[in-house]
């Protein structure tokens, strides 16, 4: 499954490109008393997606607060992780799902 390019933000990690978008209708997220998360790919040999979660919940409010969004530094961090767990981006799979509850944007919370 690869992203749509309409939408999806470029994150650079370690010299690596990848595109990345908050989830709405993908497996992780629900948008209406869900939870916040988002998915990423390869931006050049996209293969196997990543599925995060955050466990925040997602409101919808027409002005975000720190805890609604998702910001760069947490997609970064997500990224190394789910490399350090195995994730492969550039192979044909199954979305890599990972949980990250404790991501840097929660500490205010």
């Amino acid at each position: 499954m690869t992203l749509a390019r309409k939408g999806a933000r470029r994150i650079v990690v370690d010299g690596t490109a990848y595109r990345w978008h908050a989830a709405r209708r993908h497996l992780c997220c629900d948008y209406e008393g869900g939870t916040l998360g988002w998915v990423a790919e390869d931006a050049a040999h996209p293969g196997t997606t990543l599925v995060v979660e955050t466990g925040r919940r997602a409101r919808l409010s027409p002005r975000p607060t720190p805890a609604d969004l998702i910001l760069p530094r947490e997609v970064a961090t997500g990224i190394r992780t789910a490399l350090a767990r195995g994730w492969n981006p550039t192979v044909n799979g199954s979305p890599f799902k990972i949980d990250l509850p404790n991501s840097e944007t929660d500490q205010g919370s």
